[in-house]
Formats: C-alpha cells, sequence, structure tokens
C-alpha cells in the first residue's frame, strides 16, 4: 500500500488554511440556518426537515475542500433550498392534507393497555426500541398505558391510568419479557408478546383470541412509580 497516496495524495499544503477558512464558512452557514428554523435539537425534526438538512450538508460539503466550488454556488443552494422549504410550510399550513402527505400523521402505538394490531404493517415499527422508550418513562409493562402515540418528529407521547386503573400488562423489562412461553405450566396472568393482550389463562398451550399468536410471559400489574 501507499500510504502518503492514502493519506495525502494530491493535497497542497498551501491550500490546507483555504480548506479551514472554507469549513468555517460553510459550518457557520449551516448553524445559522438550522438557528433560523427555530428547532432546538433533532428530535424536533420532522422527515422533511431532515432531508432538508442532508440537502444543506451536500451542498456545503464540496466547497470545504474543492477548490473548482466557490462558497458563492453553495449560497445559492442554500437559497434556492429554504426558499423551498419556507414555500412547501406555507402551503403545509393552509392544506392539512398537504401538510400529513409532507410531515406524516401521529400513529397510535398502545391504546388501553394494549398494542394496536396493523402497527407493524402499516409503519416500521421496532417493538425493542419502543420498549427502551418506555423504560425511560419509569413504565414497567404495557398495562400501566392508557395512551402511546408516536409522534412525526420520532418523539414517543405517553398517557397514564390511574393507580386504581392500571389491569395486568405486558412486562417490557428484559430479564422477565425473555421469560416466553408457548405452554403454559401454572395458570395465572399472561400476556401475549406480540400485541400485549392480557388474560387469566388455565394450563396448557393458548392461542391468543386477539392475533391468534401463541408465545406468552407472564402479566405483571404492579403501579408505575413517578
Amino acid at each position: 500500500m501507499e500510504w502518503n497516496r492514502i493519506f495525502i495524495g494530491d493535497l497542497d499544503f498551501s491550500f490546507a488554511i483555504e480548506i479551514t477558512v472554507r469549513t468555517l464558512i460553510m459550518f457557520s452557514m449551516v448553524l445559522l440556518i438550522l438557528r433560523l428554523s427555530g428547532k432546538k435539537g433533532v428530535r424536533q425534526l420532522s422527515l422533511f426537515e431532515v432531508a432538508i438538512i442532508i440537502a444543506l450538508g451536500s451542498a456545503a460539503g464540496d466547497p470545504m475542500f474543492n477548490k473548482e466550488s466557490s462558497v458563492l454556488s453553495s449560497v445559492i443552494v442554500f437559497a434556492a433550498i429554504i426558499l423551498l422549504y419556507r414555500l412547501i410550510t406555507y402551503i403545509a399550513t393552509k392544506s392539512e392534507k398537504f401538510e400529513n402527505i409532507i410531515e406524516g400523521e401521529p400513529l397510535y402505538v398502545i391504546e388501553n393497555g394494549e398494542f394496536v394490531l396493523g402497527v407493524k404493517k402499516d409503519h416500521t415499527f421496532a417493538k425493542d426500541e419502543f420498549f427502551s422508550e418506555m423504560r425511560q418513562e419509569s413504565i414497567e409493562h404495557v398495562g400501566q398505558v392508557k395512551t402511546a402515540i408516536l409522534e412525526t418528529t420520532g418523539n414517543i407521547s405517553f398517557y397514564y391510568f390511574k393507580d386504581d386503573e392500571v389491569m395486568y400488562g405486558l412486562p417490557i423489562l428484559p430479564h422477565v419479557y425473555k421469560k416466553k412461553l408457548q405452554l403454559i405450566e401454572q395458570a395465572g396472568y399472561y400476556s401475549c408478546t406480540y400485541c400485549g393482550h392480557s388474560l387469566f389463562l388455565e394450563a396448557g398451550q393458548k392461542k391468543c383470541s386477539r392475533c391468534e399468536k401463541t408465545e406468552w410471559v407472564k402479566a405483571i400489574n404492579t403501579l408505575r412509580l413517578t
């Protein structure tokens, strides 16, 4: 291998200072535009806004190190992207249907202590990632949650049962959830690992009456600690 070619290539070291200046200019412009958008963090961004940021990053990249690309060219690209962003957001404020197309719609994931059927088919839904989000909100099992909504920004909104309304639910703590059963050996309350439906089951092999799956975990009904 030619390490000199890999790490240095045909780089003109006299251009290194110019690369630094170009990088500072373009990076500052990207930060300025993001600041003007009013967003405080990545989790507040919709898919449309993420696409805008990717486009800005692409436009800012070349002028940082490419002698043939001028900063002015990227400024023009930035201006076009921002104008498009403003136009689309303006139309979205006038048309709810158009806004739903661009931004997407909130997705109900849990209703009345059970997973909404069809979520996996309608959306890229990772249950392990969702469980992680629940655990960060001090949720121990699905029966504590009345409603959970996946927002268009990727945030999750949780609404809880009152303590006297908490039901038996699917446990989400890893060491409990992993104790999955195909055969019920002892009568008790169990939760379907697929849809979260919980009920009292006698011993034997059982099929979930809601989703027709046959995998169970022993349900719990502990109260949520806040």
